[in-house]
């Protein structure tokens, strides 16, 4: 009794120390909420330091709490906020040169590349960009090789040997559990369930891997290439025998310039700034020079505006939130920003890997009522495909980078089913029914062929759907589509090849055609959405509901819980779907 009484006044105790600092919280917030956030200072002779070991994402977003004003959030950190920084710091007097700085960058291929441009246009000032690791990924090295000097520690590591993806089959695993996917899909090369339905990967899926990794891989050794002064060739044959897996080997191979520690490292920055080894050099972060240039931006004097509105993640149907397409979310920032008389035109930049058919179809309507009164130009990010295709194929204009994964026309459904699990357990599922087919499904019995059929009529439903808002905004026949469709996925480059894009470029290029279309020489940028959070969501934030994800974690293996945490993603997703094949985890 005692004991009980104990754990009791110990939770009281917690559940009254949260209270208490979540009032203490809210006070603080209301003491000090209003007052202007600190102003970063930029010093003279200053190194503006590109540390990127934070997760990057095209929209940092724009957080409303509509209970507790003073916690709204609008960081600057997202990847244009980041191009917009080093754009700056071209003509930035106090700026004299960049520090790629020990990074393991967290970005998309094509993300890093959209950094890599600014870095190249930041080179035409005349300014310096060195760059130091202990260790070099691909996509770090990648970035790095429009450096000027690039320096490695000499215990240092460095990766250049072709890309690589690995895919996780389910099969062994659903029958040793008794949990199992029920599987509808059309689209020979639509994958992204073939992993519930094999051991192995299939030829098709094998061959359209391939075609992209090599799209991809060809276009970074063509701009390390152009960086170095090495054949495209001869990388190859570096990555092929592991030619710069050391500093003294990735030295010879003319991967890299110097070796030497940090502070050797620092002391070369010194002398290019002009300062003395013995004086401080000073740095300032990305991240803060970010915060410092968006306020510069928006102070920009146009009454025309045009709206960059980011579809950034899973679509699903319903309400979005960070990494989240939600269609209601996003239709009302399209709606928002086609009533908006200042906003002349829209770019939708969609960073996708798709979701929700019917989330899909409700996005593409809003679009076609928009562009009926402004012009809409898609710029595809990292991942365009599947769903994340649907929606773009409607814009007046669609800009994609080389780098990008799009395409995957096709169509599937899954039903988690635990009739194998119920009878390992000794539960059995009995139903009652007035009608033939009142049993739509359940997950105690395994789909029959009635059930099938119609899951598969409304699966080919959708894919025709899909094919003819493909052929009609994209102005091709059914032939056409369906010779590129099949759930076959593509780079830009081979997607504009065959009419799935009109041209390459990032966001600037989209920018470009928004405004000539609108006809307007002089805008202010408005970035769409603004997510609005509740203090459900808000204790979310504090990390007092996600505990549990890294307790699974910690008990199962990072590799492990990654498994299980791909199987529960797709088990989530409700009705049909239109979703990119595979996870693009690429190494």
């Amino acid at each position: 009794m005692n004991f009980i009484k104990r754990v009791l006044s110990t939770v009281v105790g917690i559940i009254v120390f949260l209270g208490l600092c979540f009032l203490g919280l809210i006070v603080v917030g209301a003491l000090f909420g209003g007052a202007s956030e600190d102003v970063v200072q930029v010093k003279p002779n200053s190194v503006l330091d590109l540390k990127l070991d934070f997760p990057i994402n095209d929209y940092a977003g724009k957080t409303i709490y509509k209970e507790y004003p003073f916690l709204n959030e609008d960081d600057k950190n997202g990847l244009f906020n980041l191009v917009d920084a080093i754009k700056y710091a071209k003509t930035d007097d106090k700026i004299k040169g960049i520090s790629i700085d020990n990074n393991f960058i967290v970005a998309g291929i094509t993300q890093t590349k959209t950094l890599r441009d600014a870095l190249i246009d930041f080179k035409t000032s005349g300014k310096f960009i060195v760059s130091y690791a202990d260790i070099y990924t691909q996509k770090d090295y990648y970035l790095s090789s429009v450096a000027d000097t690039i320096y490695i520690n000499p215990v240092g590591m460095m990766e250049f040997k072709g890309l690589y993806t690995e895919r996780l089959y389910f099969k062994d695993f659903q029958e040793k559990s008794g949990i199992k996917m029920e599987v509808v899909r059309h689209g020979k090369y639509k994958s992204a369930v073939e992993p519930f339905l094999e051991n192995e990967m299939s030829d098709n899926n094998r061959e359209q891997i391939s075609v992209y990794l090599n799209g991809l891989w060809s276009e970074m050794k063509k701009e390390v290439s152009e960086a170095r002064n090495i054949s495209v060739a001869q990388l190859d044959v570096i990555a092929d025998s592991l030619l710069a897996r050391t500093p003294q080997l990735a030295l010879k191979s003319n991967l890299i310039d110097k070796i030497a520690y940090y502070d050797e490292y620092v002391n070369g920055l010194k002398n290019a700034v002009g300062i003395s080894a013995d004086k401080s050099l000073k740095t300032i972060a990305i991240e803060d020079y970010a915060k410092h240039v968006a306020p510069k931006l928006s102070a920009k004097s146009s009454e025309n505006r045009i709206a960059v509105i980011y579809a950034e993640g899973d679509i699903m149907y319903g309400e979005g939130q960070q990494g989240i397409v939600g269609h209601v979310t996003l239709n009302e920032s399209i709606k928002n920003a086609r009533d908006d008389d200042r906003i002349k035109a829209i770019v939708l930049r969609v960073n996708s890997p798709g979701g929700s058919a019917l989330a899909s179809e409700l996005i593409w309507r809003e679009i076609e009522l928009t562009k009926k009164i402004k012009p809409v130009i898609v710029s595809m990010g990292d991942l365009a495909a599947s769903g994340g295709y649907y929606i773009a194929t409607n814009a007046d204009k669609i800009i994609a980078e080389p780098t990008t994964i799009t395409g995957s026309i096709g169509v599937f459904g899954t039903l988690p089913n635990f009739k194998n699990l119920a009878d390992n357990m000794g539960i059995n599922a009995e139903q009652v029914a007035t009608n033939a087919n009142a049993v739509t499904y359940s997950i105690f019995e395994p789909l029959n062929e009635s059930q099938y059929k119609y899951i598969e009529e409304g699966i080919i439903d959708v894919y025709g759907l899909f094919t003819k808002r493909v052929a009609e905004g994209r102005n091709l026949t059914a032939e056409e589509v369906e010779e590129i469709a099949q759930g076959r996925v593509w780079t830009g480059n081979d997607a504009l090849q065959r009419g799935l894009v009109d041209e390459l470029g990032g966001l600037d290029v989209a920018l470009k055609y928004a405004a000539e279309a609108a006809e307007i020489d002089d805008y202010k940028l408005k970035e769409f959405p603004v997510f609005e959070k509740n203090l459900d969501e808000m204790l979310e934030t504090f990390g007092l509901a996600k505990a549990k994800e890294q307790i699974l974690a910690e008990e199962l293996g990072e590799e492990n819980y990654k498994l299980i945490k791909e199987v529960k993603r797709l088990s989530q997703k409700k009705g049909v779907q239109l979703l990119f094949p595979f996870s693009t985890d690429i190494k």
